[in-house]
């Protein structure tokens, strides 16, 4: 009878875990304002990246820049008065509490140069690290308050993948673990990363622990909030035996399949199962490498047939 038939053979063999998760932005933020003022001008683009530092909003300065150079007169005024009276009391001429006096009011007036220095810088919006600018959410010339969202800004070269797995699988899950993630957006392209988080809590409600990976995104091809599917690496096996699924068949609960003897005839052998496949199987027990087993047909076999093989085609996958 003829049979295709397949050889044992030994391959890396991996344990995966797949998920389904969330797709965040390693850092995302809402741009605000820090102050009540007018919206000059918003040079950034909506959708386009941004560098750190780049220009986002400018607000309105104008009366603070008045306030900055009344308060660099003021503070002029108040070192010339300091360095008149330091000499005069130096010379043993003036009192000693003048002097502190007007230590003390140079101070006050080098304190609110500064505190004006600061609101300015304000009033210049900058991103705080690089990103992609989402939409406007203000226009120039509107006013805004302190805490009114100007845009959003995101950094998308590198990902956090959010997902959860069964607490069964949490003695196998590792720090540094390999993950493959894919989108339903761009479903040809798979990324790779690595575990980062194991939340050392289990949840109560779900029985389930919160992971967390992180990997590189070239190209920006995935966003946040994207659903992510993802696939763990728990373990790896160089060596392991592999025979094409479709040469397994069942009884009972025993998994069998059928050996082809140097004679050409079959002998129905059980076999311990491990990782399954795309389309082979791990066989943990019962063949040894190089041995060939019938790979299709075998509904028609039984113990003691006599076969001729068609061909014998190493497991691919």
């Amino acid at each position: 009878m003829p049979v295709e038939t397949a050889t044992v053979t030994q391959k890396a063999v991996i344990d995966p875990f797949e998920a389904v998760g969330t797709i965040e932005a390693e850092d995302a933020i809402t741009v605000v304002s820090e102050m009540d003022a007018l919206v000059v001008s918003l040079p950034f683009r909506e959708g386009q990246t941004i560098a750190k530092g780049g220009m986002i909003a400018q607000l309105d300065d104008t009366q603070l820049r008045a306030e900055e150079t009344r308060a660099l007169a003021l503070l002029e005024q108040r070192k010339v008065t300091f360095d008149r009276i330091k000499t005069i009391t130096d010379e043993g001429l003036g009192a000693a509490q003048t002097l502190d006096d007007a230590a003390a009011a140079l101070k006050v007036a080098e304190a609110d140069l500064a505190v004006i220095r600061a609101r300015l810088q304000k009033t210049r919006i900058v991103a705080p690290f690089a990103g992609i600018v989402g939409s406007r959410r203000v226009s120039p010339g509107a006013f805004v308050r302190a805490g009114s969202a100007i845009t959003d800004l995101a950094q998308i070269d590198q990902l956090r993948i959010n997902f959860s797995a069964p607490e069964r699988y949490y003695s196998s899950l590792q720090r540094g673990a390999e993950v493959k993630v894919t989108t339903t957006a761009y479903a040809d392209v798979a990324l790779t990363g690595k575990v980062e988080v194991i939340e050392p809590i289990v949840d109560q409600a779900t029985r389930r622990v919160k992971i967390i990976a992180r990997l590189n995104n070239p190209g920006g091809k995935f966003r946040p909030g994207m659903s992510a599917n993802v696939t763990v690496v728990l373990g790896e096996r160089e060596n392991a035996l592999v025979i094409p699924s479709e040469a397994v068949f069942v009884e009972g609960n025993q998994a069998l399949v059928f050996v082809i003897q140097a004679d050409s005839t079959v002998a129905r052998t059980p076999v311990e199962l491990g990782t399954r496949m795309r389309e082979n199987v791990e066989v943990l027990n019962g063949l040894a490498a190089g041995t060939m087993v019938v790979a299709a047909g075998h509904q028609k076999l039984f113990p003691g047939a006599k076969v001729m093989p068609i061909s014998a085609a190493p497991p691919q996958n």
